[in-house]
């Protein structure tokens, strides 16, 4: 099985990408044992985190049936870096085609980030395997049954900003794939009793 392959496994399971900004290495194994414990199999650590390619090859070697990647993946030598660290998922705040063909060439699961129509076709037709909606907090679940109506059938739009268990089944109906969770999940700081109340949270309220 590829890596797009389990990426889209992923998705089908639980599309829910926990995003772990500020997650030091020390802390990745016991806070990636709360997520995948709650169902999580999408994990980023955006790169502006402390080194986030030592938390990546940490969740990878204790998550193997987990799909670990990078946020915030600005270049393409900073794909590499990811790749070499060992992650599977590549996730952006924008659309560059450099990061994007990058990825499809190393067999990376790609999400770019798009705001408009634009963005999104670009992007699909570089090679994206899904769609970051971002920031999901300058936008509503209209525009997301606005892009689904032009977008070609069953691509992954994922909301991301401002998304929580309070919020989500107003996008979840728009038509969203699934969700990028960040500090509604995380937070520099937050203890594995803490994150595992606010995943069971999230999932419960996905699968509702």
């Amino acid at each position: 099985m590829t890596t797009v392959d389990r990426f889209r496994e992923a998705m089908r399971e639980l599309p829910l990408v926990a995003i772990l900004r500020g997650l030091k290495p020390e802390e990745a194994p016991v806070i990636g044992d709360v997520l995948v414990e709650a169902g999580f199999r999408l994990i980023e650590v955006p790169l502006n985190s402390p080194q986030p390619l030592d938390s990546i090859a940490a969740l990878r070697r204790r998550f193997p049936g987990a799909v670990v990647g990078a946020g915030t993946v600005l270049t393409a030598a900073e794909v590499r870096d990811v790749a070499s660290a060992g992650g599977e998922l590549v996730v952006a705040p924008n659309f560059d085609r450099e990061v994007v063909e990058e990825t499809v060439r190393l067999g990376m699961a790609s999400l770019p980030g798009i705001m408009t129509p634009t963005e999104a076709f670009a992007a699909l037709k570089t090679g994206a395997h899904g769609l970051k909606l971002f920031p999901a907090e300058l936008v509503s679940p209209a525009v997301v049954k606005a892009l689904l109506a032009v977008l070609p059938k069953g691509t992954p739009l994922i909301p991301v900003g401002g998304i929580g268990a309070d919020n989500l089944d107003a996008w979840r109906v728009a038509g969203a794939a699934g969700f990028g969770l960040g500090s509604s999940l995380y937070k520099p700081g937050d203890d594995a009793a803490t994150v595992r109340a606010k995943a069971a949270a999230i999932v419960s309220a996905w699968r509702k």
